[in-house]
């Protein structure tokens, strides 16, 4: 098991390392990370990421629903494999949040979407 960290590179810029496993990410995992007043623009790079399960793909839902709260445009890049199959089960991907593809006319104060680069 690999500690859950979350760091921010650059202003709105986060990089997370670890695992995003049910024994990384507790209530506290959740309260710690606060988004709001830094930027507008959100980007959480993934490519840290060493294990997943759907503890994982949750917390991404919690991110997705915090950012619609607090106005903010949140971006995933470099998703892993393993989350991009769970929200394939659980019809995720089909939603806009988890599009491959960013259309050029996405509103930047309300929208939220997932990208795989």
């Amino acid at each position: 098991m690999t500690k859950l960290t979350v760091i921010q590179q650059g202003l709105g810029d986060f990089v997370v390392k670890g695992d995003l496993t049910f024994t990384t990410i507790d209530t506290k995992t959740l309260k710690s990370f606060d988004f709001s007043g830094i930027t507008k623009q959100i980007t959480i790079d993934l490519t840290g990421v060493a294990s997943t399960d759907s503890a994982g793909l949750a917390l991404m839902i919690e991110w997705i629903k915090y950012a619609r709260h607090h106005r903010l445009h949140i971006v995933f890049k470099n998703i892993p494999e393993q989350l991009l199959n769970l929200a394939k089960l659980s019809g995720l991907d089909k939603t806009t949040h988890f599009a491959t593809h960013v259309s050029e006319d996405v509103d930047v104060v309300s929208s939220t979407y997932i990208e795989t680069i």
